[in-house]
């Protein structure tokens, strides 16, 4: 068997699995804190696909601690009946449920929490939330440590009230306990601030103080053992912090890395592609060695094989997945049976698009943040399909209409991915360092979870050349993507396949937004309308992706999930 889907212990709840969802924040929540039925949908999609804990983002034990608008709240009784209606459907799902209590310090706003923030030191934090601003938090006196402190242990206890099995305390990422914990940001000369023991003491104050609380609740502590910047905290002293949290009651310790002011750049938080798989599996390792605790690993473990090797290894006990879960809800499932996954890029558009305001979302799945949209799907059934193009627009449309339907894959080239591959030799893929690994694993996969459910693939076969193959489908879709203006085509590509665009200079014109956009959307031409006239009478025709509009790949993608499943 699978030993990530052998069932495991956080403190006195047993999970049926050794996959965690961590905390990430979806803007799902209302304006002022409460669970909506997206919220739900969302949760709940991923408690259906197997994992064994999900955790639901960050909410704050005070009001002076909530870090993003649609935040969910957590720190009034009045938000326990929506969060009880989550927990019970994440329940009915099969899995067990948990609630991150993440209070943002000094890494929030007044424009945001509606109060003052606080923090160890009066010192600047850039705080990035749709705009950018520098704020100066207000000092913690020793009363109001203990008044947060004491909020942590009453969220608690409404996250248990509202039903949860567990609780994970945030002590990561630059938010309130890991500031205490990096001497840049914590300038105090009391027994919280100099050594290391002083440094560590509010946050393990805060564990025992939940434990106390709840103590028959499971308690995970997220730690950051190594923020990366000069005055943040090293591994050395993160290492030594979870032994103190192991000894102080800690469940099991959620073990990451990364901070807002981390070097060089805060991207690291959420490892993107050009970082390795497994990222942060040794600084785990390193931790389990020290503690009797269960470890969870995170950060790039969405590939099967590297997270069961992690664990078989002995160097963590769960794995979390992030992104991976963002991006195909039904991973566990799909491992499960043997299925191949949809994989996560590691491009970050997810976290990205959120700081900047927009509802969670996904370039790979079209229905990330917008399961209730879903909800009703009407695939079509019994039907002969013909998908002209293998791009990840026509890929995904042919894996989404599969089951109950006869598909067909035609692509003119002589392997599957179209113009997709090549961004991955771009300097830029969104707003990180491409990575050609990443887009070839990708497609890859892609194609073999269209060839596990029975579709059937003709390379090198040009349909304009011989329109005849399409004759006995009922439907066409044309998913031919877009080709440059200009004669532009055979330029960029070479460029592309001679690594001349990431040349520095070449690579920071390239980088440039105007024009990336430039070549996105107006240097190129759909093709969907040449092809409209290969169909005959009485057939269906849809047109999706690049070859309906010329664009960005996210909206290319959620095109093709919208043809397939809502026949748009």
């Amino acid at each position: 068997m699978n030993i990530l889907l052998t069932p495991a212990r956080i403190g006195p709840v047993e999970i049926r699995n050794r996959i965690v969802m961590p905390p990430m924040t979806t803007r799902t929540a209302d304006a002022d804190g409460f669970v909506t039925e997206d919220t739900i949908a969302y949760y709940t999609a991923r408690a259906r696909g197997g994992v064994g804990l999900i955790t639901v983002e960050m909410a704050s034990p005070e009001k002076c601690g909530r870090h993003r608008r649609h935040e969910v709240g957590i720190y009034d009784d009045c938000f326990i009946p929506g969060l009880t209606r989550l927990v019970d459907e994440i329940h009915r799902g099969g899995a067990k449920a948990s609630i991150q209590l993440g209070h943002g310090g000094g890494h929030t706003r007044v424009d945001i929490c509606g109060e003052t923030p606080i923090a160890p030191s009066a010192i600047a934090h850039p705080v990035y939330e749709i705009t950018f601003e520098t704020i100066v938090p207000q000092e913690m006196t020793k009363a109001r440590i203990a008044q947060t402190t004491a909020a942590h242990a009453a969220a608690a206890r409404r996250a248990q009230q509202a039903g949860f099995d567990c609780v994970e305390v945030h002590a990561a990422h630059g938010y309130l306990i890991s500031q205490f914990h990096a001497p840049f940001e914590n300038r105090r000369s009391d027994e919280y601030g100099g050594s290391l023991e002083n440094r560590a003491r509010f946050g393990l104050d805060v564990l025992r103080a939940v434990k106390a609380a709840v103590p028959c609740m499971g308690a995970v502590y997220r730690l950051s053992v190594e923020d990366f910047f000069a005055g943040g905290l090293p591994f050395h002293e993160g290492r030594q912090i979870a032994v103190w949290a192991a000894q102080a009651g800690a469940d099991a310790l959620h073990v990451t890395a990364g901070h807002y002011r981390s070097i060089p750049s805060a991207q690291i938080v959420l490892p993107p592609m050009a970082y390795p798989d497994a990222t942060f599996i040794d600084y785990a390792a390193e931790v389990k060695k020290q503690v009797a605790v269960p470890i969870i690993a995170v950060g790039r473990l969405g590939d099967p094989t590297t997270a069961a090797a992690a664990v078989e290894s002995g160097k963590t006990d769960f794995i979390a997945l992030g992104r991976t879960l963002v991006a195909d809800p039904q991973w566990v499932e799909k491992v499960t049976h043997g299925e191949p996954i949809r994989r996560c890029l590691a491009c970050n558009t997810c976290i990205n698009e959120m700081r900047g305001g927009a509802r969670i979302g996904c370039v790979v799945n079209g229905a990330a943040g917008r399961e209730t949209a879903f909800a009703k799907a009407q695939p079509p059934r019994g039907e002969r399909i013909a998908v002209i193009g293998a791009g990840p627009a026509g890929l995904t449309y042919a894996a989404l209409v599969a089951e109950g339907n006869a598909v067909t894959v035609f692509e003119k080239d002589a392997r599957a991915g179209g113009a997709f591959r090549y961004a991955g030799k771009a300097p830029l893929f969104q707003e990180v360092a491409a990575s050609e690994k990443s887009f070839e694993r990708y497609i890859a996969d892609l194609v073999a979870a269209c060839q596990f459910k029975g579709v059937t693939f003709h390379f090198a076969t040009d349909v304009a050349a011989d329109p005849q193959v399409l004759a006995p489908f009922d439907r066409i879709v044309i998913a031919s993507g877009a080709g440059y203006r200009y004669g532009l085509g055979p330029i960029v590509t070479r460029m592309l396949d001679h690594g001349l665009a990431r040349w520095s200079g070449i690579a920071r014109l390239f980088s440039q937004e105007p024009l990336r956009d430039w070549f996105y959307y107006r240097a190129r031409r759909e093709t969907g309308e040449r092809f409209k006239a290969l169909a005959r009478p009485g057939q269906t025709v849809t047109v999706i992706g690049d070859a309906r509009r010329a664009g960005k790949s996210k909206q290319a993608i959620t095109g093709a999930f919208e043809a397939a499943m809502l026949g748009r």
